[in-house]
């Protein structure tokens, strides 16, 4: 079991353990993206756990409004463009994800959060990550890619190595900073 647990990645998984001489098992639920700081890592979180409380009291689920083609071409399109992609959702049609997020998911994950007793404060400040990495088309994966090319073409000729060694030294730095990813400066 333990070494199924280690070759196995589903979203959610039950994990079998031995601690202390004693045999557990939990389940790790791994829908979270990643940081890339600590702050993103509780946008995130904030983001999903807001949606999921709205989404599931919803008297239709998303799920029975949309086609499984459908959800599939979503998650290709949102894997292929990232932040730039364009998704379907019922009622919006397809929509720049930017635009889903502000327009309808992020409202729907302040609902949420607020049915959790989750402060305006700490809500708006979550919430707010996520709505600059909008705004600012920034995410992660856009910053990586954004630095790496301007010190590609800033330090020429600048071996792609070293490229990608200044781009994760300076990713490391902002990551420590703890500052949301779409503030962190470019350049």
């Amino acid at each position: 079991l333990r070494m199924h647990n280690g070759t196995i990645y589903r979203w959610n998984r039950p994990v079998y353990d031995i601690h202390g001489g004693q045999p557990h098992l939990r389940i790790e639920n791994r829908v979270l993206p990643a940081g890339p700081s600590i702050v993103d890592v509780f946008a995130n979180g904030a983001f999903y756990y807001g949606l999921l409380r709205t989404l599931a009291a919803q008297d239709r689920p998303v799920w029975s409004q949309t086609s499984f083609a459908t959800a599939e071409e979503n998650f290709t399109e949102g894997a292929r463009h990232g932040i730039h992609a364009q998704l379907y959702w019922p009622g919006l049609g397809t929509v720049p994800v930017t635009e889903l997020v502000l327009r309808r998911l992020l409202p729907m994950a302040q609902q949420g959060l607020a049915a959790w007793d989750v402060g305006t404060a700490g809500s708006d400040r979550l919430l707010g990550a996520i709505e600059r990495r909008c705004t600012a088309y920034r995410n992660g994966a856009e910053w990586q890619a954004e630095m790496f090319h301007r010190i590609d073409e800033q330090r020429q000729p600048l071996d792609r190595r070293d490229a990608l060694r200044e781009m994760l030294r300076r990713y490391t730095e902002h990551m420590h900073a703890n500052e949301p990813v779409a503030d962190w400066p470019i350049g």
